[in-house]
């Protein structure tokens, strides 16, 4: 059997699993749980020739996970498919890492010989896709999730970009509203349950979708309850969250381990999409080995720190990060909190070792480790077909070339070379719309990926397609434009670095016009040096007014940026992709590619 082949015994579990969902779950009592296995199950665990058995008091229970994959069924270019690995002699290397086909072939040959194997998700399966994914609302990496055997995930903030009606449809299945049925036949939705336990009707005061779910077989149960970070409002569009409302992590997730307790489930697994930073970018880095020290930090720490010692393990995302860490619960006994970076480029494997006395986990024998979806094993071929299918569909619009460039153009560092790109854009698509356009802000978690010169299909090299224009802004924001003093620009600024900011700032990228000091040994609001701001070479007058550019999120006052919220005299123009093909095609071609932006409009001090 190929790795690429599913295993016989997981045949039939999805109808299993989804007769244990939230509601009717029974109390099941120790007599049950000392059923014997069947004869397959016994022979999979190695007892030797079929037949009846009692199984021991212990069992261990495989539990794979990863979290933000974002509709990257294909592999993801440049740094964003790779991850680092550290050699024990404290030497790195990168490792290309990622794509549904290789992750597909990676957890399949990882069940095999685990009987009692579930695959959970930290939220982020959709969203910010690539242009396979996006341009079909998605709908091919629910496919593609159904295929992987998928068992439960939480919702994520990205989840909810196009709003609960859309959530609920790629869960339940439906045409999409406006775009009809694709290859004209329904989608089917989610073979697995979204969890949104925090995430209420603001009418009902009820959750959207269910609050936990629970894995069974022959007597263990394992609960699963998903949560998505509270302050999902303030990073999703306003439209996205219309109509919710989003409760604390913690509260939720102790509310509903008693519940689950009640039904007699003591195993419980947290899908918290909120992550944390650790102390090291390397995958395989052991954040609790002798002098670590604090190995993770953010806020997914204090989340830990205080959910019930009734919940076992945490699987987490949100930051896009790699670690396996253990933090202690409010009982002060470790609990393992893991996260496997974004886009697929890994798995989680940890094992659970369920007691069948007491219906609860031996967290002393919990063991878990990242590993690397790499590149060099079998391709799954039904995900193969699968990416075949939607690519078919896509080509005729996303193979379009839109632009030129002499290099990759990067997106990371608290300015990069392709959010000065953008702004640049947004500028001159805001003079278009109105030539009193004064400058352009771009917020940097709106830019999902670098261009990148390497052709990544047959279009050549530095040429820039549609498809890789959309895999840097999927949002299909809104070009906007309000006008603000000259005092509420600086306090814009300023809130990149102070209140909500504070902690983790987001420095936004500005048009080539608008130059500043930005001196980090500082703090709060203080670290933007206030007299260093100018635009067009000049002083910004705290009493005029100025015309700004930005997409509709910022617009919205998303991201803390309150002060953006409260514009005025809004025009809306095209989406944000319309924007920057039209700038690549204006300023670029094959005889005069666009070089990168220098990044020099904010001066880093400290």
């Amino acid at each position: 059997m190929s790795a690429a082949t599913p295993r016989p015994e997981r045949r039939g579990r999805r109808t299993r699993r989804l007769l244990a969902g939230a509601a009717g779950i029974a109390t099941v009592g120790a007599l049950v749980a000392a059923l014997p296995a069947s004869a397959g199950e016994t022979k999979a665990h190695g007892h030797g020739k079929p037949g009846p058995a009692w199984p021991g008091r212990y069992q261990d229970v495989q539990l794979l996970s990863f979290n933000d994959l974002h509709g990257n069924l294909e592999p993801p270019s440049g740094s964003s498919g790779r991850v680092t690995h550290r050699h024990e002699d404290g030497t790195t290397e990168t490792v290309d890492a990622g794509g549904v086909e290789y992750l597909a072939t990676h957890l399949r040959e990882a069940r095999k010989g685990n009987g009692y194997s579930v695959t959970a998700a930290g939220g982020d399966m959709v969203g910010a896709s690539p242009l396979l994914s996006g341009l079909f609302h998605d709908e091919p990496t629910i496919e593609a999730l159904n295929k992987l055997d998928l068992d439960v995930t939480s919702v994520g903030n990205h989840e909810f970009d196009e709003g609960a009606r859309e959530l609920a449809r790629l869960q339940n299945g439906g045409c999409h509203p406006t775009d009809g049925c694709y290859e004209k036949k329904r989608f089917k939705g989610a073979d697995f349950p979204y969890l949104a336990a925090n995430v209420l009707d603001e009418k009902t005061g009820k959750p959207v979708l269910k609050p936990y779910w629970v894995w069974k077989k022959n007597g263990v149960k394992v609960g699963f309850i998903g949560v998505t970070l509270e302050d999902t409002p303030g990073v999703v569009s306003a439209e996205g969250v219309k109509g919710l409302k989003f409760k604390d992590e913690v509260e939720t997730i102790d509310r509903y381990a008693k519940e689950l307790e009640r039904q007699g489930v003591k195993s419980v697994v947290a899908l918290i999409h909120e992550g944390g930073q650790p102390a090291s970018s390397s995958y395989n880095y052991d954040c609790d080995s002798p002098g670590a020290g604090d190995g993770i930090s953010g806020p997914i720490v204090e989340i830990a720190k205080n959910i019930t010692p009734k919940v076992d393990a945490l699987v987490t995302g949100h930051t896009h990060n790699a670690y396996v860490c253990t933090i202690d619960d409010p009982a002060g006994k470790p609990r393992t909190v893991t996260s496997a970076a974004s886009f697929g480029r890994l798995y989680t494997d940890t094992t659970l070792t369920y007691d069948r006395w007491t219906g609860d986990i031996a967290r002393t024998s919990v063991k878990s480790a990242n590993h690397v979806v790499t590149r060099d094993v079998e391709k799954a071929p039904d995900m193969t077909r699968l990416i075949d299918k939607w690519s078919e569909l896509a080509a005729p619009i996303g193979n379009r070339a839109i632009g030129h460039i002499s290099g990759d153009i990067g997106n990371s560092g608290t300015e990069s070379p392709l959010g000065d790109l953008i702004a640049d854009a947004q500028l001159a698509y805001g003079k278009e719309l109105d030539p009193e356009t004064d400058l352009a802000l771009m917020n940097p978690g709106g830019i999902r990926a670098p261009l990148t010169y390497a052709a990544s299909g047959a279009e050549g090299d530095g040429v820039v397609t549609y498809a890789e224009g959309f895999t840097v802004q999927p949002f299909a924001n809104t070009v906007n434009l309000q006008t603000y003093t000259g005092a509420q620009l600086v306090q814009v600024l300023k809130e990149q670095v102070s209140g909500s900011n504070a902690a983790s700032p987001k420095v936004l990228q500005v048009s080539a016009n608008l130059t500043y000091t930005l001196d980090l040994t500082k703090s709060g609001a203080d670290r933007v040096v206030t007299d260093s701001i100018r635009l067009n070479g000049e002083p910004v007058d705290e009493t005029a007014t100025y015309r700004v550019a930005m997409n509709s999120f910022l617009a919205g006052g998303g991201d803390g940026f309150t002060t953006l919220g409260a514009g005025t005299d809004p025009l809306v123009g095209a989406d944000d992709l319309t924007a920057l093909e039209r700038y690549l095609l204006a300023n670029s071609s094959a005889d005069s590619p666009l070089a990168p932006p220098a990044a020099d409009r904010i001066t880093i001090v400290g």
